[in-house]
C-alpha cells in the first residue's frame, strides 16, 4: 500500500516522528478508510502478525479502536488487562511483557500510567511498541486521528488556527496535539483556567488565552478536552458548575462567535460541563468522525510499523 517507510520502528510519541511520517500515516489511512467503508471490511495485510494490547489503565474508545483496527488487518490479537492479571500479584512490567513475548508476539500496544514506560520497553524488548497513552505525557494516535480529521474537514493544516480548550495540565492529548499540529504547520493556542494551564506551555511556542469567547473567535477549530478529575489530587477548580459557566462551550457561546468553527472532542464527554449536548450533536461537531477516523489511522500506524519489523 505504501512504498515509503516510517522513520522509526516504534510510535512512542509525536515528539519522535517527523512531519513526513505523519503525512505518510494520513495517506495510508486514506486507503484504509476506503476499506472500512466497503461491505467486506477486512484485508490480509497483517495475517502473520501477533499483536498484544496491554492496558494498565481503563480505556473504552482507544482499546476498542485498536482491537478493531488489528482485526480489520487480520492480525492475531491478545488482550491483556492489568486488573485481572499477575500485575496484581506484584509482577513487574518487564516480566509481564517478556512472558507475553515468549508467546511470539510481534507488536505491543500499551497504555500505562507511568510517563516513559514505553521508552523503557523499547530499550528492553524485541517488538514494535505503540504508545496508547502514558500518564499525562503523550497519546500519539489520538493526536494523529485529530489532525487527520481536521485535514479531512478543512484541508491542509498549514496556517490553520487550532485552539485546545480545557484541562491542559493533566491531558496527554493536549501535548501530543500540540506537537502534531505544529509539525504540520498549524498555529496552536490553549485556553482554560490558569490553574489548568502548565507554566511551561509557552516554551512550546503555544499562545495562551484565558477568555473563552476570544479564543473561539480566533480559531478555525476548537478541540475541547474534559476535566480529568481522576488525575487531580488537589482541587484545581472551585466546582464543575463554575468551570461550565466560564469555559463550557454551548450554543449560546457559539452564537456570539459570529462564524462557523469546527468542534472536536477526544471523549469521553462530560456533557453539560465542557460541552453541551446541543453543540456535541450539532453539524459543527466532527466527534463521531474522529471515532471513525481513529480506526483508519490506527490501521495505518500498525501496517506501517509492521513494515519495520525486520529492523532490530
Amino acid at each position: 500500500m505504501s512504498t515509503k517507510q516510517l522513520s522509526t520502528k516504534h510510535l512512542l510519541g509525536i515528539k519522535y516522528i517527523t512531519s513526513d511520517d505523519a503525512k505518510l500515516i494520513f495517506k495510508t489511512a486514506d486507503s484504509f478508510k476506503e476499506v472500512i467503508n466497503r461491505p467486506i471490511k477486512k484485508v490480509p495485510s497483517l495475517r502473520d502478525v501477533t499483536i498484544a494490547n496491554l492496558f494498565y489503565e481503563n480505556s473504552t474508545r482507544t482499546k476498542l479502536s485498536f482491537e478493531l483496527a488489528e482485526k480489520r488487518l487480520s492480525a492475531d490479537v491478545i488482550n491483556f488487562s492489568a486488573s485481572s492479571s499477575s500485575v496484581k500479584k506484584g509482577e513487574t512490567l518487564l516480566d509481564t511483557v517478556n512472558n507475553i513475548l515468549s508467546m511470539k508476539v510481534d507488536m505491543v500496544v500499551m497504555r500505562h500510567p507511568a510517563p516513559g514506560a514505553h521508552h523503557f520497553l523499547a530499550q528492553h524488548i524485541d517488538a514494535n511498541i505503540i504508545n496508547a497513552g502514558d500518564g499525562t505525557h503523550e497519546h500519539p494516535t489520538q493526536a494523529l486521528l485529530d489532525a487527520y480529521s481536521i485535514r479531512e474537514t478543512i484541508g491542509d493544516l498549514h496556517g490553520k488556527k487550532i485552539v485546545i480548550i480545557g484541562d491542559i495540565t493533566h491531558s496527554r492529548v493536549a501535548l501530543s496535539n500540540i506537537f502534531c499540529l505544529q509539525k504540520l504547520g498549524a498555529r496552536v493556542k490553549v485556553c482554560g483556567p490558569p490553574t489548568l494551564i502548565p507554566k511551561y506551555i509557552k516554551s512550546l511556542g503555544v499562545e495562551v488565552e484565558y477568555n473563552l469567547l476570544k479564543a473561539l473567535k480566533w480559531c478555525d477549530v476548537a478541540n475541547i478536552l474534559r476535566i480529568q478529575l481522576e488525575r487531580q489530587d488537589i482541587k484545581f477548580i472551585p466546582s464543575l458548575r463554575e468551570y461550565a459557566l466560564y469555559y463550557g462551550v454551548n450554543k449560546k457561546v457559539l452564537d456570539q462567535v459570529g462564524k462557523d468553527i469546527v468542534i472536536m472532542h477526544p471523549g469521553p464527554i462530560n456533557r453539560g460541563v465542557e460541552l453541551s449536548s446541543d453543540v456535541a450533536d450539532s453539524d459543527q461537531s466532527i466527534i463521531l468522525q474522529q471515532v471513525e477516523n481513529g480506526v483508519a489511522v490506527r490501521m495505518a500506524v500498525l501496517y506501517l510499523l509492521a513494515d519495520r519489523r525486520g529492523d532490530r
